[in-house]
């Protein structure tokens, strides 16, 4: 793999010479990326803003958008229909990413900290320290969070305690670089140590030690194992340096997660799972968006001390069309595979259909097609969609619907934004739709799984779930968000395997009565298996003491049902964030 590694780097650094612009990311978690959403619904048909699909966002190409509505803005006009909180967001929104756009410090008094701390520290409200010179630019902040809270029956505090260090910059207008290391203790809510205790692994990290183990930190998973699933301490670090071939091409080498997809989840690509090496080829231009994406992975492992893990391998192209102004389609596809720890190149065409390769290579991979949708509708509402198929035999799914392997997702969502009039005030409704053994595959190098976990919906398949998330921002530096999830999953118990794991191999698949006798090859359907019926809901106040700087409240209460034990949790924590994303639990 050490060769693949030279190769990826050695085409950055020889194209980087020959580059026009570039642009780096903005990261998950960040408060501009709910108000990217909402300018996108309120500007219904930006070119630029409805080829978003593929995230993190791209950083040039929205503060652009950002530039031209200012100066629309300062001329008295506002086609966007921009409420003054809007108004305070995109000012906010083009300080904090000002490397990329035509205003300066000098053109907006409010972008400069007049009360600089120590004479040298926070010369603008964003950023501890900032040089920008003509050929330079670079940030450097100072990343903290802190939480802390209790649940009901654990006499365990439930904790999250982050500290690290967060850099970006930008050489010469060609090469744009970013880089973030942090170091955690966290002991979560019961669904994050569920999730412990199911796929051996801390949701979102990688490798983690137990921190302060104690007896009551084992839990028993669906095998009837005892597995621990108490504290923790990590590291996070990610980072990733990009360049432009040509005004419409950036590539970008890095370590970090992407996501594919409009909704709160996504049945492609999702960011629940660990970061990973990629490679990635975004072509912007005329009124399409074209993306490579080329990662290692981890397949599925049994944690036994020090060693080197195996190394597999997955290619996703993803293509964004606005067909119209309001209406935006895309096509997906990806492959998963395994090659003794080495990359087949043959899947580095980026203009070929993985599937046809996949078949030329004797079919041994997991490839996957699918197809999405969003359409703005009268600047207040966007309806968006997913449909995912890991496999497709017309045959069988025209015999019978409930064959085993008929393995598909659906989403369908809306957004709604300045609900009723009501400025500010935006609800989002989703609903997701996995069958049983979706993911899944014949052994751990080509299943949808890396480091342990999902790289598409948490809860991986066999499920039924519906999302409702209102979010409210009635002052400048006030967020509240209100959450309600529900959903039915079919899950396993003692041994068996009815495809709601995507670790599990389809091939050792749990037989059911069908049909008037037991098989393994009809009768599956959403929930097969034993039901889990859990509801979520949760309600969360931010306020912004400082630029970046959040001090939250937030209550939570999960119920979740399975066989004739219901159990029932509610937790309250208070926390402060600053330049990193929310730690979320809603699973």
């Amino acid at each position: 793999m050490s060769r693949n590694k030279l190769l990826v780097s050695s085409l950055m650094l020889a194209l980087s010479f020959t580059a026009k612009a570039q642009t780096s990311s903005i990261s998950f978690g960040a408060k501009d990326n709910w108000f990217l959403e909402r300018l996108e619904i309120k500007a219904g048909t930006n070119n630029d803003l409805n080829l978003s699909t593929v995230k993190p966002y791209l950083r040039k190409p929205y503060v652009e958008v950002a530039d031209s509505l200012r100066a629309l803005l300062v001329e008295g006009k506002n086609p966007a229909n921009l409420t003054p909180i809007d108004q305070y967001n995109l000012n906010r929104f083009q300080s904090n990413n000002k490397e990329y756009s035509r205003y300066t410090n000098d053109d907006f008094k409010d972008w400069k900290n007049e009360k600089k701390f120590l004479g040298a520290f926070f010369p603008t409200k964003g950023n501890a320290i900032e040089i920008n010179e003509n050929d330079f630019f670079m940030t450097v902040n100072p990343v903290f969070g802190g939480q802390i809270g209790k649940e009901t029956d654990n006499d365990k505090k439930m904790f999250l305690n982050t500290k690290g260090i967060a850099i970006r910059g930008l050489i010469a207008k060609k090469i744009a670089f970013d880089l973030f290391v942090s170091d955690n203790q966290e002991r979560g809510p019961l669904q994050f140590r569920q999730m412990q205790a199911l796929y051996h692994q801390v949701p979102g990290a990688g490798y983690f030690k137990r921190y302060n183990q104690s007896a009551e930190d084992f839990m028993l998973n669906g095998d009837g194992a005892s597995v621990y699933a108490g504290a923790v301490d990590y590291l996070e670090s990610r980072g990733s340096v990009s360049t432009n071939v040509t005004k419409y091409v950036n590539l970008q080498f890095g370590y970090d997660k992407n996501f594919i997809g409009d909704g709160y989840r996504s049945l492609f690509l999702g960011n629940f799972s660990n970061n990973n090496l990629f490679f990635k080829i975004n072509t912007r231009i005329w009124k399409l968006n074209y993306t490579n994406l080329f990662m290692e992975l981890n397949p599925s492992f049994t944690r036994a001390g020090d060693r080197l893990l195996d190394k597999k391998y997955a290619t996703m192209h993803h293509l964004s069309v606005n067909v119209t102004k309001w209406l935006n389609v895309g096509l997906f596809e990806s492959v998963m595979f395994g090659r003794y720890n080495r990359f087949d190149f043959s899947y580095m065409l980026p203009v070929i259909f993985y599937r046809s390769i996949e078949q030329q290579n004797g079919s041994p991979d997991n490839a996957n097609v699918g197809f999405n949708f969003k359409a703005n509708i009268a600047k207040s509402f966007q309806v968006y969609g997913q449909l995912m198929l890991d496999e497709l035999n017309i045959k069988e799914i025209t015999k019978d619907r409930t064959w085993w392997g008929n393995k598909n997702g659906t989403q369908l969502g809306i957004k709604y934004v300045d609900v009723a009039k009501i400025k500010n005030l935006d609800l989002q409704l989703e609903w997701n739709r996995v069958r049983p053994y979706t993911y899944s595959h014949r052994d751990s190098t080509s299943n949808y799984i890396h480091y342990n976990m999902p790289m598409a919906h948490p809860l991986g398949a066999n499920f039924n779930e519906i999302i409702g998330v209102v979010r409210y921002q009635p002052l400048n530096k006030l967020y509240l968000t209100a959450k309600l999830i529900a959903y039915k999953q079919g899950v396993d118990t003692m041994g068996t395997n009815y495809g709601s794991n995507p670790n599990k191999p389809y091939n050792n698949r749990t037989q059911i009565f069908y049909d008037g006798r037991m098989q393994n090859s009809y009768g599956y359907q959403v929930g097969t298996g034993v039901m889990r019926q859990t509801a979520f809901a949760s309600f969360l106040a931010s306020y912004e003491l400082f630029e970046n700087m959040f001090v939250e409240l937030n209550a939570s209460y999960r119920r979740f049902k399975q066989l004739s034990v219901t159990t029932s949790n509610t937790n309250f924590n208070i926390g402060l964030r600053w330049n990193i994303g929310r730690r979320e639990y809603d699973y």
